[in-house]
C-alpha cells in the first residue's frame, strides 16, 4: 500500500516509521530544508532523534496546492498529521481527491470569524471537503513508543467502513493493534477533551495533592468528557474505550505527556508562556481548552474542570485557587 503522511511532527513521523515496515510511505513536510535534512539523515532529528527511518519511508516536500493534491491522488491513503489549526488548510487543498483520508489531530479548531464556537475535525471536513471518504485515527499513544515499536492500540473511526478497513490494513501490525469504530464524534471528543483534563491533572500532581486527588480528577473529568460527547451525538460506550478512558489515563498520567507537563510547570510557578516554551512541541490542550468550554456553554453544559483550566491559562486564577474552586463546589450526586 502507498501511504502519504502530511505533516512531519513527532506523531506523523512515528506513524510513518511504523507503517513503513510494511508499506511504501511518503512523509510530507512543507519545509524543503527540513525535508532534505530528514531524507539525508534518515531520521527526524528535531522531533524523534535517534529513530531511524525504515527503507520504505521517503521524505517529500512542497508548499503549493497542486503538489499536495497531486501527491494525494498518487497514494492509496492520506494521513493528515498537522496540529488542529492546520487541518482546515490541508483538507481544502485535497478536497477533491478520491483517496481515503484520516486525520491524527485532536482538539477543537479555534473559533473562525463570528462563529459562536470552534469545530471538531469532522465538522471542518463537512464544511471544506464534504465529499472526502474521511475519518480519524486516535487513541492512547505517545509518538516515541510507537516509533520504537512498543505495543500500542489505536481506534480507526469513520462512518465509512471502507476507510476503517483501509486503516486497519495500513497500520495493524505485531506492535500496533487497530480497532474499528463507527462513532466518529465520540472518538474526536475524547481526543480533544483529554488534553484539557491532562493539564488539570498535571497541576494536581505538581501541587503534590496526592493520588486520591488525581483519581478523583480523572474520574470526574471522564464524566465531563462523556457529558459533552453525548450532547454532540456520541455513544456512551465510546468513552469507556481506548479513545476515551484509555487516552485520558495515558495523557493525564504519562511522563511523556506535553499537556500534563504544562500543568506541572504552572504548579511550579512558571507563566503559561514559559511552560509552552519549555515543551518544544505543541500542547493541544492549551489551544483548545477555551473552545471546549465555549462548545459546552453553547449546549448549556457544566464542565467545571475544563472551566477551571481556562481560568488558570488566562491568569484569572493561580494554581492553588483553581484547586480550591473545584473542591469548594456545592455537593451533588455522582
Amino acid at each position: 500500500m502507498k501511504i502519504l503522511v502530511v505533516g512531519a511532527g513527532a506523531w506523523g513521523t512515528a506513524l510513518a516509521i511504523s507503517a513503513a515496515h510494511q508499506h511504501s510511505v511518503s512523509l510530507w513536510s512543507r519545509d524543503a530544508m527540513q525535508a532534505a535534512a530528514m531524507q539525508a539523515a534518515r531520521e527526524n532529528a528535531r522531533y524523534l532523534a535517534g529513530q531511524s527511518f525504515p527503507s520504505g519511508l521517503n521524505v517529500v516536500h512542497g508548499a503549493d496546492k497542486a503538489t499536495l493534491a497531486t501527491l494525494a491522488n498518487a497514494h492509496e491513503l492520506v494521513i493528515v498529521a498537522t496540529p488542529m489549526a492546520g487541518l482546515r488548510e490541508v483538507l481544502t487543498r485535497i478536497a477533491h481527491t478520491a483517496t481515503p483520508v484520516a486525520w491524527l489531530c485532536k482538539g477543537f479548531e479555534p473559533v473562525q470569524g463570528s462563529a459562536p464556537f470552534g469545530l471538531l475535525a469532522h465538522e471542518i471536513q463537512a464544511q471544506v471537503a464534504p465529499n472526502l471518504i474521511a475519518g480519524v485515527l486516535s487513541g492512547p499513544s505517545f509518538a516515541q513508543e510507537v516509533a520504537r515499536g512498543q505495543p500500542t492500540a489505536l481506534v480507526a473511526a469513520s462512518a465509512h467502513k471502507t476507510l476503517r478497513d483501509v486503516l486497519v490494513h495500513a497500520f495493524h501490525s505485531a506492535s500496533l493493534r487497530v480497532y474499528a469504530n463507527d462513532d466518529l464524534v465520540g472518538v474526536e471528543v475524547g481526543g480533544a477533551v483529554k488534553n484539557v483534563l491532562a493539564i488539570a491533572t498535571g497541576l494536581c500532581d505538581g501541587l503534590n495533592l496526592g493520588l486520591n486527588a488525581r483519581a478523583a480528577l480523572i474520574t470526574r473529568g471522564l464524566a465531563e468528557m462523556t457529558r459533552l460527547g453525548l450532547a454532540l451525538g456520541a455513544k456512551a460506550e465510546t468513552f469507556m474505550g481506548l479513545s476515551g478512558l484509555g487516552d485520558l489515563v495515558l495523557t493525564a498520567t504519562g511522563d511523556l505527556s506535553r499537556n500534563r507537563k504544562v500543568g506541572l510547570c504552572l504548579a511550579q510557578g512558571m507563566t503559561l508562556e514559559q511552560a509552552v516554551a519549555s515543551l518544544g512541541h505543541v500542547a493541544e490542550g492549551v489551544y483548545c481548552a477555551r473552545t471546549v468550554v465555549q462548545r459546552a456553554q453553547h449546549l448549556g453544559l457544566d464542565m467545571p474542570i475544563a472551566q477551571g483550566v481556562v481560568a488558570l491559562l488566562d491568569g484569572q486564577l493561580k494554581p492553588a485557587q483553581a484547586v480550591a474552586l473545584l473542591m469548594g463546589r456545592t455537593p451533588a450526586a455522582e
